[in-house]
């Protein structure tokens, strides 16, 4: 696993649900604000479905979406294709928990590892995937633009991933098939220590 201190996700106080369709403003709203270079209506609507090995998943808070995280699975292997937080809702570890139930949806579904490419300036984002057990495995020249930047190629291995024993809190809404999936604000992910 990685290096990096652990970002705590264990007092955070939202639901992880899977998305639907009225969802999509306030997930459009979010990664507008997000990113320079934001995904359109159309990229997010296809992925609405958990077909294909979809997984659109949104983090709510008092009634409103404040977070999303969209991965793929196939086969083994899962990518996270798009994740965010609301900005005035950063720094309260719903990326962290975003993130954790993503990668445990993903793994329950069979992937043995999930891949990313993250900004090369993303420090924060790129603390709190080491933080998961990413590691770099390579670099995407000129990948992103608004700004032109590299991308910065990142894996875990799912298949370490342990179930913690304390739930807070259960996800809704998973596809059919999944068996009891536990997602919460409970961490799902051994604790590291800073060495």
């Amino acid at each position: 696993m990685g290096g990096g201190a652990r970002t705590a996700a264990d007092d955070v106080t939202a639901t992880v649900r899977v998305a639907a369709r009225s969802d999509l403003g306030a997930v459009i709203a979010i990664e507008r604000v997000s990113f320079g270079d934001p995904w359109t209506r159309g990229m997010f609507g296809a992925h609405l479905t958990s077909e294909g090995g979809n997984n659109f998943l949104v983090a709510e808070q008092a009634g409103s979406v404040v977070g999303y995280a969209i991965t793929v699975a196939v086969s083994d292997e899962s990518e996270l294709l798009n994740i965010a937080v609301d900005p005035e809702h950063r720094g309260q570890g719903l990326g962290a928990l975003l993130l954790d139930a993503a990668m445990e949806l993903c793994r329950i579904s069979g992937a043995k590892e999930m891949w990313l490419e993250v900004r090369a300036s993303n420090a924060g984002a790129r603390t709190l995937y080491s933080s998961r057990g990413f590691a770099e495995m390579g670099v995407r020249k000129r990948y992103y633009h608004a700004p032109r930047e590299d991308a910065i190629v990142l894996r875990s291995d799912l298949r370490s991933l342990v179930r913690n024993e304390t739930v807070t809190e259960t996800a809704t809404g998973f596809p059919a098939g999944v068996r009891d999936p536990i997602l919460s604000s409970a961490s799902h992910f051994p604790r590291q220590e800073n060495k």
